[in-house]
């Protein structure tokens, strides 16, 4: 088990296409974290304590911008990046020939 953990290579940078499979991980992790906002924030509106009330708040506005995070992740033109992907091999199989 230990290395296969060693073998594995750990992503510095999200790759730049979103696989189907990407997606459908996106799409759970953007509901989740809209659950939560939407909890904190009506949680957050029934709280009588200040400090209670603050910390909801600050929960919330958490989840809120892990949500704007990953829609960063889906405002990439896929076929834009597949096609300059293409090209640089196509480029690099050249250069080689």
């Amino acid at each position: 088990m230990q290395n296969q953990q060693m073998n594995q290579m750990q992503m510095q940078s999200p790759p730049p296409a979103v696989t189907t499979k990407d997606l459908q991980y996106l799409k759970d992790a953007l509901s989740w974290e809209l659950l939560a906002f939407k909890k904190f924030h009506f949680l957050a509106q029934q709280a009588t304590d200040e400090d209670i009330k603050q910390a909801l708040d600050n929960a919330g506005k958490m989840h809120q911008n892990h949500y704007q995070r990953l829609l960063t992740h889906l405002q990439v033109n896929n076929n834009q990046v597949l096609a300059g992907m293409q090209n640089m091999q196509q480029n690099q199989q050249q250069n080689l020939q």
